[in-house]
Formats: C-alpha cells, structure tokens, sequence
C-alpha cells in the first residue's frame, strides 16, 4: 500500500486546477481530491459574511471525510476572507492563495503594476494592505472583473468565448501611453486562479506585452516544503474531482493536464 500525502485543492470553481497542476508537478507521488464549491460560485456573488458562512463549516466536513495531511486554498478571495478562520477551526495544514502583489512590484521596471482579480478580491482590506506593505512605489492599479472568471470556467468546459468579452475585463489593467515603453503598465497580478486558464488568449489580446505574475508555482513550492520528504519512488498516487452540486464533472480529457496526467474519479 502507498503511504503518499492526500492534498485536498479546494476552490470554487475550476481555477484551481491551475495550482493543482503546479502542485502535481512538484509532488507527483501524493493522492489529490480536488473539491470544486459550484453550488456556490461564484463566491464574488456572495458577501464576506456568507463566504465566511459557508466555508468554515464545508471544510470541517471534507476533512472529516478526506483525512487530508495539507488543504490548499486556491482561490483569492476565499482566502483572504477565511484563511485565519480555517486555521483557527482545524489543525490540518493550510496554504493559501494570495495576490502577488511583493513579487509583481518587485519585477516591475516601469513601476506600474495592475492587479486583475474578482471584485471581491479586489476591495478587500487584506489586499489593499499588501499594496501598503509591498507596493514599493509602484502605482498600482486594482482591476475588479466582474465575468472573467465564469468566462474561464465557460471556455474550459468546451464553450466558444469571443476576444471582445474577454478584452472588455482586461482592457483597464493597461495604463499609460501604449507608445511609450517606460511609463505603461509592464506587470499584471493574475489574482484570480480562474484566469490562468485563459492566459494564451491575455497574452494575445494584451495591447502591448506584460509580465503575467501567475502564484501557482510559489505554492507548489510552499506545499513541497510543508509535506513529508517524498518517498523513494515516483509512483503516482490517485486523484478524484468533487463538486459540492453533487454533479458528474464530465470534462473527461480537459481534466487529464491539470492531474498530471492521472485517471480522475
């Protein structure tokens, strides 16, 4: 029998399959049950006190079925909401998803960095005080999208989204002058695990190049460090999908990638 981890990768969504995947890579030898809250996205939808509300009480119950060794939270706005309460509730192990807003102002040369998330995300306290701690003189511009995310979901499960909808969320991220160089926005924040999954067609509509900052792999890493050293073999442990509305994923090979190429239950 395999003594590997069990991760448990909550979102509410299908976004976090964009950490899942950077998580797999580093630990391909863990077990993933990847839970998708559907039944309640999107959480931008939601009050804080409902997020709140719901998610506390929803993990207390995977964890009692999942036995998970680490939860990752991957998704922004639940956790700059429930972070601190989860921890508080549960003595499993817990990583979070938060803008990366240090390392963006850090590899900024123009010093104008855009943050493009949901609303939520947006407007709360928690990321507006990373901009106070580590915006480092950047101008930082917060961008709430209020469809990107559905959008995402939308494309991945097999539906045509058109350029013109995607680049009405993504236009504001850009400021400045598109024809000079060193005063435009050069560095955007994707603090939203949703829109890595559309990141082909950003980098296409974009009207001049940026660096994307994606936080997948610093996660990854974070969780590599926490688990227990890997075991001598590579063998791949399984993985399972869940969605709180009780509905069959049916994405069949979408789903492949994103678990390291693994058979999902």
């Amino acid at each position: 029998m395999s003594n590997s981890s069990t991760i448990l990768v909550f979102d509410s969504g299908l976004g976090g399959l964009t950490v899942l995947r950077e998580v797999v890579a580093a630990r391909p030898d863990a077990h993933y049950t990847y839970v998708a809250d559907d039944a309640f996205f999107p959480y931008g939808h939601h009050s804080e006190d409902e997020i709140i509300a719901r998610v506390v009480p929803l993990m207390g119950e995977l964890i009692g079925t999942h036995d998970p060794d680490l939860v990752v939270i991957a998704c922004n706005t639940a956790s700059t909401l429930v972070l601190s309460h989860l921890r508080a509730a549960y003595s499993v192990p817990f990583v979070g998803t938060v803008p990366a807003i240090k390392p963006a102002c850090a590899r900024s040369k123009t010093r104008r960095v855009s943050v493009l998330g949901t609303k939520g995300t947006v407007k709360r306290e928690y990321t507006k005080a990373l901009i106070r701690d580590f915006a480092q003189g950047c101008e930082v511009t917060l961008v709430g999208s209020p469809e990107l995310a559905s959008l995402a979901e939308r494309e991945l499960s097999g539906q045509a989204i058109s350029d013109a909808d995607i680049l009405a969320e993504l236009a504001p991220c850009f400021v400045g002058d598109e024809s000079d160089a060193s005063a435009r926005t050069d560095t955007i924040v994707l603090a939203c695990t949703h829109y890595p999954l559309l990141l082909d067609r950003l980098e296409r509509l974009a009207p001049w190049p940026v660096d994307w900052i994606d936080p997948a792999p610093a996660i990854a890493r974070r969780v590599s460090d926490l688990l227990a050293p890997r075991s001598g073999d590579n063998v791949q442990s399984g993985a399972e999908m869940i969605f709180t509305s009780n509905r069959v994923h049916g994405l069949g090979p979408a789903l492949t990638p994103f678990f390291g190429g693994r058979a999902v239950a």
